[in-house]
Order: C-alpha cells, then sequence, then structure tokens
C-alpha cells in the first residue's frame, strides 16, 4: 500500500467515524423529539430553520437546502406539517411564483417545546460519544469547530 492509498484509507476512516457519530446523534434525536414533541428530526430542522429567520418565513427552495432534502421531499414535509397547522405558504408578494413557507403560532409553540429537548439530548450524546475512544476525536473536533469558523 503506498502513500495515496494511505492517505485515501485516512479519509475513509474519518469518514466512517463521522458517520458512526451522525447515526448515533440522529437516533437519539429521533427518539427524544418523537417522545416528547411528536417530531422527526427533519421535521424539527424545518421548525428550527424557520424560527431563526426574521418573519419565521423562507422560500421553499431555502428550506429544501436547511433540511438537506429534494425539493419534492420538502415539498411533501411541507405539506404533512401544513396539515398539522405547523407552517402555511404564502405567495411571495413581489414575485408571484415565489412561495415562502412560514411558520405559525402553534409551530413556534412547538417548536418552543422541542428545543430543550433536542439541545439536551445532543449534549448527552455528544458526551457519551466523547467517552469512546474511536468517537472522541471527532466529537472534540466539533467543539472546536466554532471558534475556526469564525
Amino acid at each position: 500500500m503506498g502513500i495515496a492509498d494511505d492517505a485515501v484509507e485516512v479519509r475513509a476512516q474519518g469518514w466512517r467515524t463521522l458517520a458512526a457519530l451522525h447515526g448515533l446523534i440522529e437516533a437519539e434525536l429521533e427518539r427524544a423529539l418523537d417522545a416528547s414533541a411528536g417530531l422527526s428530526v427533519v421535521e424539527y430542522t424545518v421548525l428550527d430553520a424557520l424560527s431563526r429567520q426574521d418573519g419565521w418565513h423562507m422560500r421553499m427552495q431555502q428550506l429544501a437546502r436547511a433540511a438537506a432534502l429534494s425539493p419534492s421531499a420538502t415539498t411533501r414535509l411541507v405539506n404533512r406539517l401544513e396539515d398539522r397547522a405547523l407552517l402555511t405558504r404564502v405567495l411571495c408578494a413581489d414575485d408571484r411564483r415565489g412561495i415562502y413557507t412560514e411558520l405559525t403560532s402553534a409551530g413556534r409553540a412547538l417548536y418552543e417545546r422541542a428545543r430543550p429537548v433536542h439541545d439536551e439530548t445532543l449534549e448527552r450524546v455528544l458526551d457519551e460519544a466523547e467517552a469512546r475512544p474511536e468517537l472522541a476525536p471527532v466529537v472534540r473536533a466539533l467543539h472546536e469547530a466554532p471558534a475556526l469558523l469564525g
């Protein structure tokens, strides 16, 4: 095995470690959010993204990027959340082709109830993962990332 092969294997191992940590976090968040608020992780992600916007709305394309979903998956998710009265769609006043997705007061209230559960679960899982030698370097890198990003 040459140096280039070693570098590829190091990156592949890093990716597998990151994927393992992601899977662990996602499973625990899914369980906690469902039990406390009846939300999936991706539903929470949408409410979170909308709650961070002035006016609590985003264009559908922006929301798809924020939730890491395809346009069609975003539409299906928005339909489900709209059926639950957690968000609504409104036409853009400047561009009649544009559609905004907007958080409703019920969506905002559910988000506010779910956020502490999300944050506490994430903190607990990261603490547990940091105690595992194979995951500790990735968790430490996550803790250092905000300082590196500015």
